[in-house]
């Protein structure tokens, strides 16, 4: 299983075999068919079609323009124009309506000043109450999300601030400390990512360190929310530390949201838009492999 979760992961970036699907007579087509349960559209009326009717389900949600691994800051400038324009877009507070973000789509590995500024600008725009999700990525890049966030955060925007923390990664006791010290929310995910070092196995031993750092959380004090779909883990986190939001992706286990909406549980759902919805489903299929 884990063979196959690591070359899914490398297909997912491999922009050759998505030109050699969609070059295929129905290729795009049949793709898209099987993409589309996780996908919110491929473009941003159609996603704001779909966050309206999450919303009218009683749940959070949180939009991205998914996108990554941009080494070119002329299209990190166009992507924050677009989150500028969605920031306009999403329905007024009260609805729960945040935004996501992978910090690599800002071209964080080549301007990491650049990526910072990026984020506040962003993070300005957003109302009182309504954040920014940072979406977490390999372990290479752990350390340059990390200080980015922090860096932003330090500008007086802590408030408007998610990052995602992996419990898989062995680093991450330290992190939840650092964002939470920041004022940072926190959103706790198993770890996606296939990782060379530094990392707890799949399987048991992540599952134990998921229930560490989300005593951590509690503990702290922190505004934090759990995301899993493992729904053994997700049940034993909250009856031993109380009610906590739960966040979920577009399209996996939507009866699990409904029904612990119906408990009185705050749900929020990731949705995902735009034209790099090939890589995304992809990297759905992908961690599959490890659920």
């Amino acid at each position: 299983m884990r063979l196959d979760r690591a070359v899914l992961f490398k297909l997912a970036t491999n922009e050759r075999l998505e030109q050699l699907v969609k070059s295929v007579p129905g290729g795009e087509e049949n793709a898209w068919r099987a993409a589309s349960r996780y996908v919110a559209g491929r473009t941003r009326d159609e996603a704001l079609d779909v966050a309206a009717d999450q919303l009218a389900k009683g749940h959070g949600i949180s939009v991205d323009l998914f996108g990554e691994l941009s080494e070119d800051p002329d299209d990190a400038a166009r992507v924050v124009d677009e989150y500028l324009e969605l920031a306009t877009l999403l329905p007024p507070p009260p609805a729960d309506a945040w935004l996501s973000l992978d910090l690599s789509h800002l071209a964080l590995d080549v301007d990491p000043t650049g990526a910072a500024d990026r984020v506040a600008r962003i993070a300005e725009a957003l109302p009182p109450g309504r954040r920014l999700q940072i979406g977490a990525e390999d372990i290479a890049r752990t350390d340059r999300i990390q200080q980015c966030v922090l860096n932003v955060a330090a500008r007086g925007l802590a408030d408007r601030l998610g990052a995602t923390v992996q419990a898989n990664l062995l680093r991450s006791p330290g992190d939840i400390d650092a964002l939470t010290s920041a004022g940072v929310h926190v959103r706790l995910v198993k770890g996606a990512y296939v990782e060379p070092t530094g990392a707890h196995p799949y399987g048991e031993p992540t599952d134990i360190a998921y229930l560490q750092l989300a005593h951590q959380l509690a503990s702290s004090k922190a505004n934090w929310s759990l995301a899993t779909h493992d729904g053994r883990l997700r049940e034993a986190v909250l009856l031993s530390v109380g009610t906590v939001p739960v966040e979920q992706l577009l399209g996996v286990r939507p009866e699990v949201l409904a029904q612990l909406r119906d408990r009185d549980i705050p749900t929020r759902v990731y949705i995902p838009y735009g034209p790099a919805w090939f890589r995304y489903w992809l990297r759905r299929v992908a961690e599959s492999r490890g659920a």
